[in-house]
Formats: structure tokens, sequence, C-alpha cells
């Protein structure tokens, strides 16, 4: 009787078991079909705005624009081939997106040990070409009021204006890809800052509308190119490398054991020459004590 019912049990257990697992299978294929129509695809609002990187190119030198006292300029005047630049596309009139970008920007250079105007530069080009050097000059004071290390000098801070063939000839050179949208009367545009080489060469894309000062001055060394940068900011270079995966700067462990084993030789060397140093030394006091002196000695 016992064994009876025990079937009867396992019988019981084993059709429940059968029908969830028939149940599960059933709502796995109603998932499937209820999301075999949804489209996986960019939001209306969204779609040609997107970064396509181009590291290594060079902007176009002959851009035209005009600086924030109306003054013609081309973007190559702003490359004199000595120091970097920090570089970054935003419109003046832009309800959110480009502010936040400038702010984290500002933030992150408080941070970093270079100083604008000196050690490298910052070009703020506007992709709305209604803009003016007027518009430009008050967004200029306003992003170096937050740049506590100025004091309001604006020596370094470019922003630049100009027209629709000048702006696409460089979002194009760098990957830059936005769109007007005309029903909110904005620019849909992606987050990012450039770092460019001396020359105005994209060195670095940094994502976000936050840059870990840290990142930032990595991206300024490495876009330097090896020029007027001290050896420990070499050493950061070379124990620091761009994972594209983590959009970040890593350090590279084997390069700092590298370095490490390199230091270690290094100390174990000088160790070694002044200790041979010493007792090169000792020995010639020893010899000089044992050598008996002739001083006042006459023949007899």
């Amino acid at each position: 009787m016992h064994s009876s019912l025990s079937c009867r049990v396992l019988s019981a257990a084993a059709l429940a078991s059968s029908l969830a697992v028939g149940a599960g299978d059933a709502r796995a294929q109603q998932w499937k079909e209820d999301t075999q129509g949804i489209p996986n695809e960019t939001p209306a609002e969204l779609q040609g705005v997107d970064i396509v990187e181009h590291l290594g190119g060079a902007l176009p030198r002959d851009a035209a624009f005009r600086d924030t006292d109306g003054k013609p300029v081309k973007l190559g005047d702003f490359f004199d081939g000595k120091r970097p630049t920090l570089f970054v596309f935003a419109y003046h009139s832009c309800p959110m997106l480009c502010s936040l970008v400038l702010d984290a920007a500002v933030r992150s250079l408080n941070d970093v040990r270079w100083t604008v105007g000196d050690e490298f530069d910052v070009v703020s080009v506007s992709i709305d070409p209604k803009d003016t050097p007027e518009t430009a000059t008050k967004k200029r004071a306003q992003v170096v009021s937050s740049y506590t290390r100025s004091r309001g000098d604006t020596k370094g801070w470019h922003f630049l204006t100009g027209d629709e063939a000048n702006i696409r000839k460089v979002t194009d050179a760098v990957g830059f890809e936005y769109r007007y949208d005309a029903r909110q009367k904005q620019y849909a545009h992606p987050a990012a800052i450039y770092l460019l080489t001396p020359e105005g060469h994209v060195a670095r894309y940094l994502y976000g509308i936050e840059f870990p000062p840290g990142d930032v001055r990595l991206g300024l060394l490495e876009a330097t190119e090896g020029r007027s940068i001290s050896t420990t900011e070499r050493l950061l270079l070379f124990c620091y490398h761009y994972d594209p995966q983590g959009k970040h700067y890593s350090l590279v462990a084997m390069n700092v054991m590298r370095l490490g084993g390199v230091a270690t030789l290094a100390g174990i060397g000088g160790f070694l020459t002044i200790m041979w140093a010493r007792e090169r030394q000792r020995k010639k006091q020893l010899l000089a004590a044992s050598t008996p002196s002739t001083a006042g000695a006459h023949p007899s």
C-alpha cells in the first residue's frame, strides 16, 4: 500500500513538474511572440546622433570662424605646434547638455595640474550658425568664472562661431554627428570632449558628462606626443593606457612590474656600487696604516 501510494505521489509530482516546465516553455514562447513585433531601433529623436571616432585625424585648419571679438580667424590659428588643445562642441542656447559638458570639463580642469593658456588651450566651436560673437563672449565668461585657477582671465579660452558649411567641416573631421530637431527647436547631439595634438590631430575622445581629472591629465599628456613633459609624466604614460572598452585610462600591471623591476635593479646596482666604493676606501686606509712612515728618516 505504501509502495502504491508512493508511486502515485511520484507520478503526481512528475506530472506537476511536467506541467510547470510546459507552462514555462509556453510563457517563454508567448514572450518571444509578444516581443517579435517590438522594433529594436534607435529612437527617432536620436537618429543621426553619434560619434564615429577618427583617432589621428586632422581637423581642417582652413575652417573659417569668428572669435569673441568678431575677428575672422582660421581654426588652424589655434594649433601652434607646441601645446595640446581640449576641444568641445557646444551651442550657446542649449538648454541642458552643452552646459553639462562644459561645466564637467571645467570641474575636471580645476583638479588638473596644468593651466589653461600655459600648458594647453581650450577651443569651443558652436554648432548653431545663429550664435554670434556676442553670445560666445557671454558663454565664455560664464565658463571661465568657474575656472578658479584663471581668476577671470580668459587667456587660452577660445569660443568660436561660424556658418553651417564651416561647422560641418569640423564636425565631419571629428566624427561628431548631430541633427536639428525642428519640433523642439534644439540640436540633438552626443556628449564628449576631444584632446588634440599641438598640430590639431585627434588624440583622444572622452565621453559623458563627467570627466575624471586623471583621465583628462593623461589625455593631455598623451596629446603632447612627448613634448615638454617631465620624466614623472612620461612614467605616467608608460604605466597608464586608454581602455577603449571602459572608456577610461587604466593601470597596465605589466608595465608597472617592468618599471618596478628596473627600479629594483637600479637600486641594487646603486647599493653595490656604494658598498664597493666603501670597501675600496677601507682597504686604502688599512694599507696606509700598515705602511711604516719614512718621514724624518736619515741614512746611517
